[in-house]
Formats: structure tokens, sequence, C-alpha cells
């Protein structure tokens, strides 16, 4: 695994994932009141696989593109995780130990995931492409049965048009000046300006 070849958003989401799946599980197997931390949990591993697929498996291919993808799975870390905390608020601080400490570093994780997921959704343009496409999903078929890939391979660029043979310009034939147009108008009763 080449850390160095992710950039510093995707850095930062594969630590904020790892974060969430360590204190997540640890504060969820402590206390039944943080079983919701189980879907972020779910949600941080897919984020890690997204984020460190082209490493793990580079012959798979993602049902969308990466930030959407990433925003989707941030998103749903985020929001369970701040619902968590909510939810735990009256009692959180009564009864303060290392549990809760783990819990509130996985909260902080789950909204780093979601800010994370929400910049790399914004860098590809802030569309979501989820799911594939049946003409890039359906491969073409030749006569002879063979399958070729969808995408066509890149056109030849045109040939440099050739320059012109200079000629001399051809006399300009004497023709009549046309008349001038008149502004005359009846239904106009403005005088005329001469």
């Amino acid at each position: 695994m080449d850390f160095s070849k992710l950039n510093q958003n995707d850095k930062t989401a594969a630590l904020a994932s790892a974060v969430l799946v360590i204190t997540g599980l640890v504060a969820a197997t402590t206390y039944t009141s943080y079983a919701i931390t189980w879907l972020a949990i779910l949600a941080a591993v897919g984020m890690l696989f997204v984020v460190l697929q082209p490493q793990i498996a580079p012959g798979v291919k993602l049902p969308g593109s990466k930030g959407s993808l990433m925003v989707v799975l941030g998103g749903i870390a985020g929001v369970i995780m701040a619902l968590a905390l909510l939810t735990t608020l009256g009692f959180i601080f009564v009864a303060f130990g290392f549990a809760d400490i783990l819990f509130l570093a996985a909260i902080l994780a789950g909204l780093t995931m979601a800010w994370t997921g929400w910049t790399a959704f914004q860098a590809e343009g802030g569309k979501f492409q989820i799911g594939t496409s049946s003409a890039a999903a359906a491969p073409q078929t030749t006569p002879a049965g063979t399958e070729t890939p969808a995408a066509a391979a890149p056109a030849a660029p045109p040939a440099a048009p050739e320059p012109a043979a200079v000629s001399e310009p051809e006399p300009a034939a004497a023709t009549e000046p046309e008349p001038a147009a008149t502004d005359y108008n009846p239904n106009d009763y403005r005088p005329r300006d001469t």
C-alpha cells in the first residue's frame, strides 16, 4: 500500500475512515447505546475501499464516480454519527469513560468523512454519477462474434489543408449603380429631414 500516491483529501478520508472503524467498534461493543455506529462503521469500510480501490483491486470497476461514492458514504457516516451524538448527549457526560472518548473520536471521524466526501464530490464537478449507463455497460459485438470495447479508438487527426493556389484577381465588371431607395412612406405624417 503506497499512501504517497493518494492526494491530501484521500489521505484524510482514509485516516478518518480507519479511525471511525477502530473507535466505532470499541464504542459499539462496549455500550449498547452506541449500536447505531454499526451503520457508520459499514460506511467507513466502504469509504476505505473507494479511496484505496486503485491500489487494492485495480481491475474492479466502481459503480459510480469516486467523488459521488465518497459523498454518499461520507454523508451516511456523518449523519449517523451526528444523530448518535444527539441521542446520547443526555447520558454521555454522566459516566464519562474510555468508551465515551472513543465514541467522540468516532463522531469527529464521521464528520471528517462527510467533509472529505463533499470536497471530492465538488472537485469532480458536483454531478452525481452513480450506476452505469446501458451504453457503457453493454459491449459491442462484431459480426464474427468477438466483443469489442464500447469506447472506440480515437480517430486520426484530419490532414492539413493544402495551400490554395494564388491567382490574380479578376477585374470587376462595370455595373450601373443601383438607384437609391427612397425613405418616403405615405403613412408617415412626420415632416422629412432634408
